[in-house]
């Protein structure tokens, strides 16, 4: 119903988009006790579809800061891009999530953190713009009080990494070789890449069951690169 994204380039100029989108369904009362946001408010707003590719291009090359956006926020916002049929590969992507860094040091909620560490108050919580202003503002007074904390953003998004996800379920990991492992079912632990060239079948059964689309497309990611590597083999095999 709302998406804010601040984008800081390098040399600290900021783009700021926010709008209001048409969830085209009824607003359940109880969301908007949380939020304030009406069917009024978003009856002439366009669909999240309508809006999907400019939105996209804002973070496409970005490191992509948030709180408890690894676990909510990117997995919501991946899905609807798909499904919006906007081609979304965030391998290239690393993410710092400022609320791993501080249940890290100091565990709270948004609000709370926003207290410790600029001692202001946070207006117009649950709304996007405030939140995203907020959840900028704590990264930069974690990173001048937290003389430990990396000083760059590769080491940034290492340090609020969880878990190594290939995914955002945590349905595959990558082992310490950077290679897809699969963290649920019959196969569990085992090398994504090795279990479909023996159990092809496997594929086709992940992409017809009810599997959040990224998960689908990290299959697919290495279902495809399999065949390309089978197609390459077979080449220099000839004589």
């Amino acid at each position: 119903m709302e998406i804010s994204v601040l984008r800081i380039e390098p040399d600290g100029r900021e783009t700021l988009y926010t709008r209001r989108i048409n969830p085209g369904m009824p607003i359940p009362p109880q969301a908007t006790a949380v939020h304030g946001i009406t069917d009024e408010d978003v009856k002439d707003a366009p669909l999240f579809a309508d809006v999907a590719a400019e939105i996209y291009a804002l973070i496409a090359d970005a490191y992509i800061v948030g709180f408890n956006s690894d676990k909510f926020d990117l997995p919501l916002l991946v899905e609807e891009l798909l499904r919006a049929g906007i081609e979304v590969d965030l391998r290239k992507n690393k993410t710092i999530d400022v609320q791993t860094i501080y249940h890290k040091k100091e565990p709270r909620t948004l609000a709370a953190a926003y207290r410790f560490y600029t001692g202001k108050e946070l207006e117009g919580h649950h709304s996007a713009e405030a939140d995203v202003r907020a959840t900028w503002e704590i990264l930069k007074s974690q990173v001048n009080r937290y003389e430990d904390l990396p000083p760059d953003l590769d080491g940034l998004s290492a340090y609020s990494t969880r878990q190594r996800r290939a995914d955002f379920q945590g349905r595959i990991i990558y082992d310490d070789a950077g290679r897809e492992v699969l963290n649920f079912g019959k196969y569990k632990g085992r090398l994504l890449e090795e279990v479909l060239e023996q159990d092809p079948g496997y594929y086709g059964w992940v992409m017809q069951a009810d599997f959040p689309l990224y998960t689908k497309q990290v299959f697919k990611n290495v279902y495809e690169r399999l065949k390309l590597r089978k197609l390459q083999e077979k080449f220099n095999r000839k004589p």
